[in-house]
């Protein structure tokens, strides 16, 4: 499961709702909420965060917000 699969499940998000809304197939869909490997696009994470009628930002901290800079100053 990917955060992104977490964050549809505590927001009781239907899938096959945010797949039509989105245009994004089910199976992208499902790759995207199920393989942490699978790459979520910037375009994918607008769409879904319109479809799901939260602020694109909120849930770009929501997924990413844990990110680090490993630069060394």
């Amino acid at each position: 499961m990917t955060k992104l699969g977490e964050y549809l499940i505590v927001k009781s998000v239907n899938k096959s709702e945010v797949a039509r809304k989105t245009g994004l197939s089910k199976p992208r869909l499902s790759e995207l909420t199920l393989n942490p490997s699978a790459k979520l696009r910037a375009d994918e994470l607008y769409l879904i965060a319109l479809a799901i009628d939260v602020n694109p930002g909120d849930l770009l901290e929501a997924l990413y917000g844990g990110l680090k800079n490993n630069k060394k100053k």
